[in-house]
Order: structure tokens, then sequence, then C-alpha cells
């Protein structure tokens, strides 16, 4: 056989091979996934339920979560904290390096933000206690604050600005349930105004809960994208017995309201999160099933330290 053949024979088992790895990365069934690469560089690998496998620098293959929340996390949780694509974390306990190296990996950063509410350990507390209308039920160590009070503005304002310069890519804004505490146009008008100004920083911003404030909001204004593009809601599908420290399965009333309340977020182009507290191993396929039909994000806790 001539040296030309040979190479025209090697060429075409050259292509047969080309074309049958190519293949196996652009057929999409049941059992292929779809490649894609990160803002960083690194190969990502999307499976059917919403989950990232991702090649590391050793060729191991890790599976990467969807979201998680860690708001009593340190910054010895970092490794682990790499297993997911979003996490929420306290970032006014970690670095900028910190944060960096998650983004490293891939992991997005969104720092929890309190700015209807304020808790006794914090550094803070004792300059704003005098702004506080309220003992806040069940969370012994928080109360309510007047969010109208321009010098609690303010605070926000400069912390917020001190989080943004650690890199985050988002905020995850608790207690806006300080309306349905005290449904007054002076709180209203301070909630929107604080929202409004964290807004211009042109990060992702999520309202945990905040639902009357939210509803009320898009009533008088037909949209909500001026003040956040995500929600989180707690406690759709699991309920929590404060009295008895338990977890158990929400009312089907209340889990109807908030899923109506997250289907109207979802028609104004908000970004959808569920956090749930169980361990209840038949509610947990349930939740699953509901949040991969609607294309919600979700975390399932079996504590609420959220460490």
């Amino acid at each position: 056989m001539s040296r030309k053949k040979i190479k025209q024979m090697g060429a075409v088992a050259l292509l047969v091979i080309l074309m049958f790895i190519m293949g196996c990365f652009f057929i999409k069934d049941d059992k292929v996934k779809t490649l894609e690469k990160n803002d960083y560089g690194k190969t990502l690998e999307k499976n059917d339920y919403g989950k990232t496998l991702e090649k590391n620098d050793y060729g191991k293959t890790l599976e990467k979560n969807d979201y998680g929340v860690f708001l009593n996390a340190d910054a010895s949780s970092l490794e682990r904290f790499k297993r997911y694509d979003l996490i929420v974390i306290d970032a006014q306990y970690f670095t900028k390096k910190d944060i960096e190296s998650l983004h490293q990996n891939g992991t997005k950063v969104y720092t929890y933000l309190n700015i209807g509410s304020v808790e006794n350990f914090r550094e803070y507390y004792k300059t704003y206690e005098k702004f506080t209308i309220g003992k806040y039920e069940h969370w012994d160590e928080e109360k309510w604050v007047d969010v109208s009070v321009p010098a609690w503005q303010k605070f926000i304002e400069q912390l917020s600005k001190k989080l943004f310069e650690k890199g985050v890519d988002g905020f995850f804004i608790d207690n806006c349930d300080v309306y349905y505490y005290a449904p007054r146009k002076s709180i209203f008008e301070g909630l929107t105004a604080i929202l409004q100004n964290i807004m211009t920083l042109k990060k992702a911003v999520i309202i945990n809960g905040g639902d009357t404030y939210v509803t009320e909001y898009r009533e008088r204004y037909g949209a909500v994208d001026h003040i956040m593009t995500g929600v989180n809601q707690e406690s759709v599908w699991s309920g929590i017995d404060f009295d008895k420290g338990t977890f158990n399965e929400q009312t089907r009333e209340t889990r109807e309201y908030y899923s109506k309340y997250l289907e109207a977020c979802k028609a104004d182009g908000m970004e959808v999160y569920l956090l749930e507290y169980t361990t209840d191993e038949k509610l947990i396929p349930k939740i699953k099933k509901y949040c991969k039909e609607k294309n919600f994000h979700f975390y399932i806790s079996n504590s609420l330290e959220l460490q």
C-alpha cells in the first residue's frame, strides 16, 4: 500500500474520529449534557435538573448546586461555597479577597442586607436603636426600624456601597416586611427610597419576602423593576413551628397565596428563589418538582441557622 494511500486513509479515519467526538458534544439527548464557558473561562456542564458539572484543575468532575443561602457562615466555608453557582452570605463578615476567590471558581456572591430591622449583634446597633419602632416576633435580638428616618437611609446607602466595593454580584434585601408591621405612607416611601438607591449600583437586588410592600408597589406603579430584579420567598412549602422549634408542612392556603405572588413576580420579569426549611423526605421531592416546573431556583435547609 502506498504511503499516499495510507495518509489518505489515515486522514479519513481521523476525520471520522473528530466527527464522532464533535457529535458527543453537540448532540443533546437525555444522556448528553450541554457545555458552556462561564465568565471565568471554566467549562460548565448543565444537567437536566439545573445543576452544574464543572471540571476542576485536576480533571475531577464536581457537581455544583444552583443556589445556597448561608447567612451564619464565615470564611472557613469558602471551599464548600464553591459547590454552588450562586450563594447568599453576609458579606459584612467576608473580605474582598474571599469574594474574589469565589469568583475565580465561577460562583456568584450576593450579600445579605437588612434594611427594615436592626440586630443587637451588629456593631452599629447602639447608634440606630433609637430609630426602632417595635420588637420582631420570634427573633429576640432584632427590632423593626423606622425606614423613613433620613439617618437610617443614609446609613444603608453607605453600607450598601461598602459591600458593593467588596465585589458582590447582588443584594439579598431583608425585612421589607416592616411595611406589613407598620403599613404607613412614610414606611412605604422610605423602603422605596432605599431600594431605588441600591438599584443605582447596577447589581441584582433580590427582595426576601416583603409581599405586602411589593404587591402595593406593583398596584401603584404597574411594575416592580425599579426596586428589584428578583424575589426570594421563605416557607412556600415548608412551615416553622417557633413554639415547638420544629418544621412542618405549610398550609395549602398559604402555599397557594405565595405561589400566586411568585407567579406575579415572574410575570414582571423577576428571578424567583425559594428558601425552604425541612427534613421531610416526602416533602422535599414536591418542592424540587414544583421549582423545576416553574423554573424557580431553590435552596432547602435542614436548619434555621443557615450555616
